[in-house]
């Protein structure tokens, strides 16, 4: 190895090892910061404590919708579960914020609903359980509300009544009614009578229990290193496989049909080359939804085409050869029209002379256009498959998103972010810029390596040779750096050994 391909591999590695440190520091980075604590306790995932306040909350529960149905055939109209053992109910009402603490608990925990400490303190607690249990929805910290700490078992605002603890049967309930309910009628009826929403007065309500600093449930905090034993533990690594399946099948057909594509589009007429490659552009510059929805219409129940597939047993909407399918449109412009600008820089005069010794438009695409022009089709490859793995748009409208089955990275990462799993999603967000590196640096070392029938310049030994011998550079009016045929590689590459043949036989003459 020489040195120059010595220092060239040896930053590649580096750059390498550089990659794949960002890639550990990345991930644990994404860690929660307790996860960085030197040992001790910490309070449960559904608990909180303040320290200086001397309370805390056990049991935290988030409710995102509530129901209208009767309960022991008893209507208490738009309803919410209140959790076992639940002292604290928080309301999200459309104008504010309220909640209610069972007076018998505040005593035992020593919380005082006057004392402003005291409030500011429980609704900070509130606020930092709600949001570990969103689940990506709204959180009360971004509501811009007014909050009100109160022990009332029920209150009136605006149109509605809100009663935070009402028993039925052997459970408890929060009960969101109208304000004034008719004289013999329900809350249901009344709320259908006034045209009133019953399920508007109430966003979401958390339940909770108030308990002293003493009583909140506690648990040994974790290390990193068994917090990133459990990350990986329960990492669903489906989507990887599913992505590199499906961008590993597109990327095989896109290259052919975009090499066959560019090809046959370079020799049709100017009128005909227009439109084929207007007709093979188009998915680049249409938005991936709209090539999604199309691909729909076309394979689906509404179209004779998708009509007959279905007929024959062949359905393809929302499976994995629709995510195949969806890939293979959105990566084939790239692929094609990177080849086809690799091969209209082509020599046409190399390639007549091609002709003239008789090869077949078939031999000098394989044996000459495609060697020529590898360094660009080479690109064209990385920018297909790393299209291929970046689908999201197309990919979900078409294929949709099943766990195992369609769902790709992109499509993970999204949904894991909505979920409120956002280190899963800077997990997947680092594995695609990862992967993507790796595949665009070995096709940029294999090509580097393929070229074996060009080369830069003249080499240093050629330069000192011709200054010892008095010869000027005949690059150099070029500007010493021009790009230099190897005339004996590519007299092979198109005699085909037969100009070594020759020599040889003169040189025995």
């Amino acid at each position: 190895m020489t040195g120059r391909a010595a220092r060239y591999f040896r930053g590649r590695r580096s750059l390498l090892v550089a990659l794949l440190a960002t890639l550990l520091l990345s991930v644990l980075c994404a860690l929660p910061a307790r996860v960085w604590a030197d040992g001790g306790e910490q309070a449960q995932e559904d608990s909180a404590i303040d320290e200086t306040a001397g309370f805390g909350l056990n049991g935290f529960v988030r409710y995102n919708r509530g129901a209208q149905r009767l309960v022991d055939d008893t209507d208490l109209g738009y309803r919410f579960p209140v959790a076992e053992g639940s002292t604290v109910v928080v309301i999200n009402m459309p104008q504010s914020i309220w909640v209610h603490v069972d007076p018998d608990a505040a005593q035992a925990a020593g919380f005082e609903a006057d004392d402003e400490d005291d409030v500011n303190a429980l609704i900070a607690l509130i606020k930092q359980l709600d949001e570990t249990h969103s689940r990506g929805g709204v959180l009360l910290a971004d509501e811009d509300k007014v909050w009100v700490v109160s022990t009332q078992d029920e209150v009136v605002d605006g149109s509605y009544r809100y009663i935070f603890r009402v028993q039925v049967g052997d459970g408890y309930y929060t009960s969101v009614q109208p304000a004034e309910v008719a004289q013999g009628s329900t809350p249901s009826e009344t709320a259908a009578v006034s045209g009133l929403d019953l399920g508007e007065g109430a966003l979401w309500v958390d339940n909770a229990q108030l308990v002293a600093a003493a009583d909140v449930a506690m648990e040994a905090a974790p290390t990193w290193q068994d917090e990133l034993a459990s990350f990986f533990t329960g990492l669903d690594m489906r989507p990887f496989w599913v992505s590199l399946k499906t961008s590993a099948v597109a990327l095989v057909v896109t290259f052919v049909l975009g090499l066959v594509a560019a090809w046959k589009t370079m020799g049709t007429s100017s009128r005909l080359k227009g439109l084929l490659d207007s007709v093979f552009t188009i998915p680049m510059v249409l938005p991936p939804t709209v090539c999604g929805f199309l691909l729909l219409l076309l394979f689906g129940q509404s179209t004779p085409v998708g009509r007959w597939l279905i007929e024959h047993g062949v359905a393809l909407v929302f499976t994995w050869p629709a995510a195949v399918i969806s890939a293979i449109v959105v990566s084939f412009p790239l692929m094609y029209r990177t080849a086809l600008g690799a091969f209209e820089g082509l020599d046409a005069q190399m390639l007549d002379a091609a002709r003239t010794l008789g090869w077949s438009e078939a031999r000098i695409f394989r044996c000459l256009m495609l060697p020529l022009a590898w360094p660009s089709i080479a690109a064209g490859t990385v920018l297909a498959f790393a299209r291929a793995m970046g689908e999201f748009g197309c990919t979900l409208f078409f294929a949709g998103n099943y766990a195992g089955e369609t769902q790709t990275i992109p499509i993970a990462i999204y949904f894991q972010w909505m979920s409120g799993n956002t280190d899963v999603a800077l997990f997947w967000v680092i594995v695609v810029i990862l992967f993507s590196f790796l595949v665009i640096l070995f096709i940029n070392i294999y090509t580097a390596r393929s070229q074996r029938y060009r080369a830069r310049g003249i080499s240093r030994a050629e330069r000192r040779q011709m200054a010892a011998s008095g010869k000027a550079d005949a690059l150099e009016e070029h500007g010493g750096d021009a790009l230099r045929i190897d005339r004996e590689a590519l007299s092979e590459l198109l005699l085909g050994g037969s100009s070594t043949d020759a020599a040889s036989t003169e040189g025995r003459r």
